[in-house]
C-alpha cells in the first residue's frame, strides 16, 4: 500500500501520513511531483506529453504531464521527480537535470471507473531539458500507454479551452512557461 505525507497549504508535511487511497477518497491534501520534459524545435518549445494507461483511476486515455507521481511519506520532491522520471520513461536523471519551476496546488472531485476520485494536491513543478529521443524510451505500460512530442502554446491553449484530448493541469503548464520565457 502507498502512503501519502498530508501536508498544509504550503506542501509541508504535518507529520501525518494516509493511504494513497483514503487521500483520493476524502480529497485529503498531498504532495506530487511534476516533471515537464521541454525542449526547443525551431523558434518554438515543445513538450512531451504521456497518454496515460487506460487503467489509471483517473483520466485514463488523456495526454497528461510528461511524468508526474504522488511523493511518498517521508520522501522529498526532488527525489521523487527523478524515481518517476527513471518509472514511467525509463530517464536516469540527475538532481541537476531537474530545474525547480514553483509549486500549484490543484483540487478537483470527478468520477472515473463509477468512483468519486477527490485530488487535493500540492505539486512541485520540475523542467527537464536534457536530449530525449522518445524511441528509445521504456514506457511503463501499467502507467504509461505512449508519448508525444506537442507545441507548448497549442498545449497550453488546448488545455485552457478544456480539449478532452488532454488532462496536463493548466497552473503547471503556466508555472512551465514562467519558467521557460523569463
Amino acid at each position: 500500500m502507498e502512503y501519502l505525507d498530508i501536508v498544509d497549504e504550503q506542501g509541508q508535511p504535518t507529520g501525518e501520513i494516509i493511504s494513497r487511497t483514503l487521500a483520493h477518497t476524502k480529497g485529503i491534501r498531498h504532495r506530487t511531483a511534476h516533471i515537464w520534459i521541454v525542449c526547443r524545435k525551431n523558434e518554438h518549445f515543445q513538450v512531451l506529453m504521456q497518454k496515460r494507461a487506460m487503467s489509471k483511476d483517473s483520466f485514463p486515455g488523456k495526454y497528461d504531464t510528461s511524468s508526474a507521481g504522488h511523493i511518498q511519506a517521508g520522501d522529498e520532491p526532488l527525489a521523487s521527480g527523478l524515481r518517476e522520471l527513471a518509472e514511467e520513461l525509463g530517464i536516469h536523471a540527475k538532481p541537476e537535470d531537474l530545474a525547480f519551476a514553483g509549486c500549484i496546488h490543484g483540487s478537483f472531485a470527478e468520477e472515473f471507473h463509477g468512483k468519486i476520485f477527490r485530488d487535493n494536491e500540492i505539486a512541485f513543478v520540475y523542467v527537464y531539458q536534457q536530449p530525449v529521443d522518445i524511441e528509445t524510451l521504456v514506457l511503463q505500460k501499467e502507467e504509461v500507454e505512449s508519448v508525444r512530442w506537442f507545441d507548448l502554446e497549442e498545449t497550453y491553449q488546448n488545455c485552457r479551452n478544456r480539449n478532452t484530448q488532454f488532462c496536463a493541469p493548466v497552473p503547471g503548464l503556466e508555472v512551465v512557461r514562467r519558467y521557460l520565457y523569463r
